[in-house]
């Protein structure tokens, strides 16, 4: 008899191989082009310090803003429409920036409009192809469906900023650009070929109510579940997240380690990231998706501290390697769970938004607590403002509860 997991599997078909490889040739594409805005504004348009941050805040900010009425909209549209239209908006907004290089016009608000549009862009995108996921996989696949994609993503995160690193060295920053502007191209394609008819999409009003824009949020409270996961999810992501620039700093300035052992350190690691995924479905068939949950979900919020006790040379180097190892690990893990059971218990009409108001939560919360970090290690010291957020992460795991009650 076929056991199931190898019922999932059979399961995923052909159309699902297209849309995971649509996932990850814009995951590929996206790694490659890694912190390459923020160099095109240092290295070609001489931006200053406040510019540069400047830049990474507004993009997510706005494109946050911009995206709270859009998975409403998204909801009541066919979603490989909206997916395709998204990368193709990706790739074009992209694409302006070699061009305007090329006619000498670059500037530095155009560089801020296009990083605005590609952020959007992208909840769109995540809005869009979640709620498809959860139309093309039985729900037995979705925790298989879900570690293959955090597989691809944690491989596109160890090979993508060194290969696209090298890349940028030798061609300069819109060379990456370029690839992934090539990159949406190819992942529209792959959305193109998915052969199987989309259900009707649910049926709003012609204009969008607030209760319609914030049905996404609502239905996330009113969960207890699904809230627990949200809230727990959206503050430790933002206290992990407000640790990277710090890291930068602390390990390329105050500590003196080259660029290649800074790239290293955080590269190698994500290895972690695609062994955690690939036993996840293993671990949830022994276990169960409950205890994988909240036992990885625990685990994942006690490596960061260490990184604040990081010292110089090799010692230093290989501190940072295991932390971020045990770290990645755990979220390779955690995540495809996370992303199966929210799918799972997400009401097919509501999916679009759901995930619409997570992801702009997220970006929201992960932009505001970078802020104030960095203002915190202005005041404190870098040390210090690592120690605090790996403090208050220890503490995340008390928002995460058992899954008693099973939805659709």
């Amino acid at each position: 008899m076929a056991t199931g997991t190898e019922r999932a599997r059979a399961g995923l078909g052909r159309d699902f191989g297209w849309l995971w490889a649509a996932f990850a040739v814009s995951t590929a594409g996206s790694w490659l082009a890694l912190d390459a805005f923020s160099l095109i504004a240092v290295v070609t348009l001489r931006s200053s310090p406040a510019q540069v941050s400047f830049l990474a805040a507004a993009g997510i900010a706005v494109g946050a803003l911009l995206a709270v009425p859009l998975g409403p909209w998204v909801e009541f549209r066919r979603k490989r429409p909206v997916m395709i239209a998204a990368d193709l908006a990706r790739c074009a907004a992209l694409l302006t920036l070699p061009l305007a290089y090329v006619l000498n016009a670059l500037t530095f608000a155009q560089l801020v409009l296009v990083s605005v549009v590609v952020a959007t862009a992208d909840i769109v995108f995540r809005a869009a192809s979640g709620a498809h996921l959860k139309a093309l996989v039985p729900a037995e696949g979705l925790l298989l469906a879900n570690a293959r994609f955090e597989s691809t993503t944690w491989t596109a995160t160890a090979l993508g900023p060194p290969l696209g690193g090298a890349a940028i060295g030798v061609f300069g920053p819109l060379t990456a650009i370029v690839g992934d502007a090539v990159s949406y191209v190819l992942s529209a394609l792959g959305v193109r070929a998915i052969r199987r008819p989309e259900p009707e999409p649910a049926r709003g009003g012609k204009a969008l109510s607030r209760a319609e824009i914030a049905e996404g949020w609502t239905y996330l409270w009113r969960r207890p579940e699904l809230r627990a996961l949200f809230l727990n999810t959206t503050l430790v992501n933002a206290l992990i997240m407000v640790g990277a620039p710090l890291m930068a700093v602390l390990m390329l300035r105050e500590l003196g380690f080259p660029v290649w052992e800074y790239s290293l350190a955080f590269s190698v690691p994500c290895l972690g990231g695609l062994l955690g995924s690939r036993l996840t479905p293993r671990l949830v068939r022994r276990y169960g998706a409950d205890r994988v949950l909240r036992v990885s979900g625990t685990a994942r919020a006690c490596w960061p501290l260490g990184l604040a006790f990081v010292g110089t040379g090799t010692g230093g180097l290989f501190t940072v390697m295991a932390v971020e190892l045990g770290l990645i690990f755990c979220c390779g893990v955690f995540n495809p769970v996370l992303a199966g059971e929210r799918l799972r218990r997400t009401e097919p009409d509501r999916v679009a938004r759901v995930l619409s108001a997570w992801t702009v939560t997220g970006k929201a919360v992960t932009a505001a607590l970078t802020l104030a970090w960095g203002a915190l290690a202005a005041l404190t010291g870098t040390r210090t403002a690592l120690a605090a957020a790996g403090v208050l992460l220890l503490a995340t795991p008390l928002l995460l509860r058992p899954l008693n009650s099973r939805t659709t």
